[in-house]
């Protein structure tokens, strides 16, 4: 008797242990009671009824992502290429979730397949492979709006390879090839250009360096006549003056010894004569001096004579 009551006392024990259950961070448990749903238990510590309530699916809040396999499509222009998908979704009520579609992860990839197909279908090839962005912005409205019954919220879509056909690849990978050869072309001419250009300013900087040179040496070579010029004058007016001091004193000499009025007149026509004789290519001779030559001319002639 007593082994009955301790068996049955740790069936009771084992009983009550499995109604005793912990909800951890991002689940929810769906509970039914009787087959009928009964409620969401959310994060934290619940007690169900032995037997007749029962935890009828576990659910992930957590955000989640599903990568589907390519999928055909067939753009406008009719080429046929294979896009692959990634999904990402989160559960938003676990009730839904849990009655709303028998297989939620396979409806979302067929769902996904079809309304790709339907988004390509009005692009061309160009279109598709540039526009990423506006497909995965139709896609995700698409897909959110049609799973909003489910449950869930479609966050983002992301086209994750978009395969076209070998011939086309091929024809693509030509193109790129010449573009990137008709860009080195452009660089290269581009350069030169700036090279030709280069060049011809230095010339042009030179040739006008060597104008400001030949300007500075001629303004140079200028002055320095003229100082030369300037000097030289300089030094027969200096010599004049000496000749016309030398020929002063030696009058004034004379003149104290007693000499004439003629013989001053002579001595000084020698004296200018002496400096004509020598570099000056300009002799002023006072007019005085002028009158001096009939009297030179009757001297000589009076020599004659005698």
């Amino acid at each position: 008797m007593g082994l009955l009551m301790l068996v049955l006392f740790v069936i009771i024990l084992i009983l009550l242990a499995s109604c005793v259950k912990i909800v951890p961070q991002a689940n929810a448990y769906v509970v039914e009671r009787l087959g009928a749903y009964q409620g969401t238990w959310s994060v934290g510590l619940h007690f169900k009824l032995p037997l007749l309530d029962k935890v009828a699916k576990k659910i992930n809040l957590k955000e989640q992502v599903v990568d589907f396999a390519p999928q055909p499509v067939i753009t406008k222009d009719n080429v046929t290429m294979r896009i692959d998908t990634v999904v990402f979704f989160q559960i938003t009520d676990p009730k839904m979730f849990a009655y709303g579609v028998e297989n939620p992860i396979m409806a979302i990839e067929n769902l996904t397949a079809t309304t790709l197909r339907n988004i390509i279908g009005d692009l061309e090839l160009d279109q598709t492979l540039t526009s990423r962005e506006t497909i995965n912005t139709k896609m995700r409205a698409s897909l959110d709006e049609a799973t909003d019954p489910w449950g869930i919220k479609v966050n983002r879509v992301e086209l994750k390879n978009i395969i076209p056909p070998a011939e086309i690849q091929n024809a693509m990978e030509k193109q790129m090839k010449a573009e990137r050869e008709r860009r080195e072309a452009v660089t290269r001419a581009e350069g030169e250009k700036k090279a030709s250009v280069t060049v011809a300013e230095g010339k042009k900087a030179a040739a006008i360096l060597e104008a400001e040179a030949e300007k500075q040496s001629a303004i140079l070579r200028a002055e320095a006549q003229k100082e030369k010029m300037i000097r030289e004058a300089e030094g027969e007016a200096e010599a004049i003056l000496k000749v016309q001091q030398a020929t002063a004193d030696g009058i004034r000499m004379i003149r104290e010894a007693g000499a004439d009025e003629s013989v001053l007149r002579i001595k000084s026509l020698e004296a200018f004569e002496k400096a004509a004789d020598g570099k000056a290519t300009k002799i002023i001779i006072p007019s005085e001096i002028q009158g001096l030559a009939g009297l030179a001319a009757s001297v000589k002639e009076l020599v004659s004579d005698k």
